[in-house]
Protein backbone atom coordinates (compact mmCIF):
# COMPACT_ATOMS: atom_id res chain seq x y z
CA UNK A 1 0.00 0.00 0.00
CA UNK A 2 1.22 3.44 -0.71
CA UNK A 3 2.06 6.55 1.66
CA UNK A 4 -0.71 8.29 1.21
CA UNK A 5 -3.46 5.34 1.41
CA UNK A 6 -1.66 3.58 4.24
CA UNK A 7 -1.84 6.94 6.14
CA UNK A 8 -4.94 7.52 4.97
CA UNK A 9 -6.37 4.60 6.32
CA UNK A 10 -4.97 4.92 9.76
CA UNK A 11 -6.12 8.58 10.22
CA UNK A 12 -9.25 7.53 9.82
CA UNK A 13 -9.64 5.15 12.47
CA UNK A 14 -9.08 7.77 14.75
CA UNK A 15 -11.45 10.59 13.38
CA UNK A 16 -13.40 12.41 16.60
CA UNK A 17 -15.82 13.97 14.45
CA UNK A 18 -17.59 16.69 16.85
CA UNK A 19 -16.10 15.40 19.94
CA UNK A 20 -14.60 18.24 20.60
CA UNK A 21 -17.18 21.05 19.93
CA UNK A 22 -17.99 21.52 23.52
CA UNK A 23 -15.01 23.53 23.38
CA UNK A 24 -16.01 27.29 23.16
CA UNK A 25 -12.54 28.61 21.24
CA UNK A 26 -13.40 25.32 18.39
CA UNK A 27 -16.29 26.73 17.39
CA UNK A 28 -14.74 29.89 16.46
CA UNK A 29 -11.69 28.48 14.78
CA UNK A 30 -10.40 26.04 12.89
CA UNK A 31 -7.13 25.05 11.29
CA UNK A 32 -6.29 22.28 8.49
CA UNK A 33 -3.03 20.24 8.48
CA UNK A 34 -2.20 19.56 4.94
CA UNK A 35 -0.58 16.43 4.58
CA UNK A 36 1.39 15.01 1.44
CA UNK A 37 4.72 12.60 0.31
CA UNK A 38 7.23 14.56 -0.51
CA UNK A 39 10.12 12.45 -2.11
CA UNK A 40 8.91 9.73 -0.61
CA UNK A 41 8.61 11.32 2.77
CA UNK A 42 5.62 12.29 4.47
CA UNK A 43 5.54 16.75 5.07
CA UNK A 44 3.14 18.97 6.13
CA UNK A 45 2.42 22.12 4.92
CA UNK A 46 3.06 25.55 7.13
CA UNK A 47 3.15 28.89 7.02
CA UNK A 48 4.28 31.96 8.67
CA UNK A 49 2.30 34.52 9.67
CA UNK A 50 2.83 38.16 8.18
CA UNK A 51 4.51 40.56 10.54
CA UNK A 52 1.55 42.89 9.51
CA UNK A 53 -1.32 41.05 11.86
CA UNK A 54 -2.33 42.31 14.93
CA UNK A 55 -2.06 38.86 16.62
CA UNK A 56 0.74 36.67 16.62
CA UNK A 57 2.89 38.03 14.11
CA UNK A 58 5.71 36.40 12.71
CA UNK A 59 4.72 32.76 14.02
CA UNK A 60 4.39 29.33 12.29
CA UNK A 61 1.23 27.99 12.31
CA UNK A 62 -1.16 25.67 10.16
CA UNK A 63 -3.39 27.53 7.88
CA UNK A 64 -7.07 28.49 9.40
CA UNK A 65 -8.71 31.40 11.28
CA UNK A 66 -11.98 32.26 12.80
CA UNK A 67 -15.64 30.37 11.40
CA UNK A 68 -17.80 32.74 8.67
CA UNK A 69 -21.17 32.39 9.47
CA UNK A 70 -21.18 31.14 5.67
CA UNK A 71 -19.43 28.24 7.14
CA UNK A 72 -21.22 24.53 7.43
CA UNK A 73 -18.73 23.01 9.45
CA UNK A 74 -14.83 23.11 11.18
CA UNK A 75 -13.50 21.48 7.68
CA UNK A 76 -15.45 24.30 5.59
CA UNK A 77 -13.60 27.11 7.78
CA UNK A 78 -10.07 25.18 7.68
CA UNK A 79 -10.67 24.99 3.86
CA UNK A 80 -11.89 28.47 3.07
CA UNK A 81 -8.83 30.19 5.20
CA UNK A 82 -6.35 27.75 3.21
CA UNK A 83 -8.17 29.31 0.36
CA UNK A 84 -7.45 32.60 1.52
CA UNK A 85 -4.08 32.17 2.80
CA UNK A 86 -2.54 30.21 0.50
CA UNK A 87 -4.08 30.08 -2.38
CA UNK A 88 -5.71 26.26 -1.64
CA UNK A 89 -8.33 25.45 -4.21
CA UNK A 90 -11.02 23.48 -1.26
CA UNK A 91 -10.89 21.08 -4.43
CA UNK A 92 -7.63 19.73 -4.12
CA UNK A 93 -7.76 18.71 -0.31
CA UNK A 94 -8.83 15.25 -0.06
CA UNK A 95 -10.01 16.03 3.52
CA UNK A 96 -11.93 14.30 5.98
CA UNK A 97 -9.61 12.08 8.09
CA UNK A 98 -9.34 13.78 11.29
CA UNK A 99 -12.02 17.08 11.58
CA UNK A 100 -10.87 18.18 14.96
CA UNK A 101 -7.68 19.23 13.75
CA UNK A 102 -8.58 19.34 9.57
CA UNK A 103 -6.02 17.17 8.08
CA UNK A 104 -6.34 16.52 4.56
CA UNK A 105 -3.90 15.07 1.68
CA UNK A 106 -2.75 18.01 -0.94
CA UNK A 107 -0.41 16.92 -3.91
CA UNK A 108 2.78 17.47 -3.67
CA UNK A 109 2.79 19.41 -6.94
CA UNK A 110 1.07 22.37 -5.24
CA UNK A 111 2.52 25.82 -5.76
CA UNK A 112 1.15 28.16 -2.84
CA UNK A 113 0.46 31.53 -3.20
CA UNK A 114 0.45 33.24 -0.25
CA UNK A 115 -1.93 35.99 0.78
CA UNK A 116 1.03 39.05 1.70
CA UNK A 117 -1.37 40.95 4.48
CA UNK A 118 -1.68 37.57 5.91
CA UNK A 119 1.36 35.06 5.52
CA UNK A 120 4.91 35.73 5.01
CA UNK A 121 6.30 32.04 3.80
CA UNK A 122 4.68 29.01 2.92
CA UNK A 123 7.50 25.55 3.74
CA UNK A 124 7.18 21.84 4.33
CA UNK A 125 8.35 20.05 6.74
CA UNK A 126 8.88 16.73 7.49
CA UNK A 127 6.16 15.03 9.87
CA UNK A 128 9.00 13.31 11.32
CA UNK A 129 10.54 15.96 12.93
CA UNK A 130 7.85 15.87 15.39
CA UNK A 131 8.73 12.82 16.90
CA UNK A 132 12.60 13.23 16.95
CA UNK A 133 14.27 14.77 20.42
CA UNK A 134 16.94 16.32 17.72
CA UNK A 135 15.54 19.88 17.13
CA UNK A 136 13.37 19.75 20.31
CA UNK A 137 12.68 21.36 23.58
CA UNK A 138 10.22 21.73 26.47
CA UNK A 139 9.18 24.19 28.93
CA UNK A 140 6.34 24.86 31.55
CA UNK A 141 4.00 27.88 31.22
CA UNK A 142 0.53 28.40 33.47
CA UNK A 143 -1.07 25.73 30.99
CA UNK A 144 1.44 23.07 31.07
CA UNK A 145 4.18 21.57 28.44
CA UNK A 146 5.23 23.97 25.89
CA UNK A 147 6.74 21.99 23.44
CA UNK A 148 9.52 23.33 20.24
CA UNK A 149 10.89 22.10 17.53
CA UNK A 150 13.97 24.05 15.16
CA UNK A 151 13.51 23.64 11.97
CA UNK A 152 15.97 25.16 8.94
CA UNK A 153 13.73 24.92 5.50
CA UNK A 154 16.62 22.90 2.96
CA UNK A 155 15.04 25.01 -0.01
CA UNK A 156 15.47 28.57 1.90
CA UNK A 157 17.89 27.90 4.73
CA UNK A 158 15.40 30.10 6.55
CA UNK A 159 15.19 29.20 10.30
CA UNK A 160 11.81 28.35 11.67
CA UNK A 161 10.51 27.70 15.61
CA UNK A 162 7.34 25.65 15.64
CA UNK A 163 6.09 26.25 19.13
CA UNK A 164 2.97 25.97 21.11
CA UNK A 165 -0.53 24.34 20.23
CA UNK A 166 0.63 24.33 16.18
CA UNK A 167 2.98 22.14 17.78
CA UNK A 168 1.08 20.04 19.36
CA UNK A 169 -1.15 19.47 16.96
CA UNK A 170 2.03 18.33 14.36
CA UNK A 171 3.40 15.73 17.22
CA UNK A 172 -0.71 14.79 17.27
CA UNK A 173 -1.06 14.36 13.62
CA UNK A 174 2.96 12.66 13.07
CA UNK A 175 2.34 10.06 16.27
CA UNK A 176 -1.08 8.64 14.14
CA UNK A 177 0.01 8.72 10.89
CA UNK A 178 3.74 7.39 11.39
CA UNK A 179 2.57 5.19 14.75
CA UNK A 180 5.74 6.08 15.90
CA UNK A 181 6.38 6.91 19.67
CA UNK A 182 8.16 10.19 20.32
CA UNK A 183 11.41 10.28 21.67
CA UNK A 184 10.50 12.99 24.39
CA UNK A 185 8.47 12.67 26.78
CA UNK A 186 5.10 14.08 25.79
CA UNK A 187 1.49 11.78 26.26
CA UNK A 188 0.80 8.06 26.75
CA UNK A 189 0.72 7.40 22.54
CA UNK A 190 -1.80 4.79 23.51
CA UNK A 191 -4.13 7.55 24.20
CA UNK A 192 -3.03 10.14 22.28
CA UNK A 193 -6.70 12.01 21.29
CA UNK A 194 -7.28 11.70 25.51
CA UNK A 195 -4.19 13.87 25.83
CA UNK A 196 -5.20 16.21 23.12
CA UNK A 197 -8.89 17.26 24.35
CA UNK A 198 -6.66 17.54 28.00
CA UNK A 199 -4.24 20.00 26.04
CA UNK A 200 -7.18 21.75 24.36
CA UNK A 201 -9.10 22.61 27.78
CA UNK A 202 -5.67 24.05 29.18
CA UNK A 203 -5.28 26.14 26.09
CA UNK A 204 -8.78 27.22 25.87
CA UNK A 205 -9.03 27.59 29.32
CA UNK A 206 -6.53 30.87 29.07
CA UNK A 207 -8.59 32.37 26.01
Amino acid sequence: MHIKEETTAILKQFDIGNKFASLPALRKASVLIPLMVKNGELCTLMTLRSQELRTSPGVVCFPGGKRDPSDEDDVDTALREAEEEIGLPPADVQSGLLVTPVVGFIDEAFRPRPNPAEVSAVFTVPLDLFTSDKDHCAAHDAAGMIHSFDFVDPDSGTHYQIWGLTAMFAILVAVLALRRTPEFDVFNSEEPLSFLQQILHQRTSKL
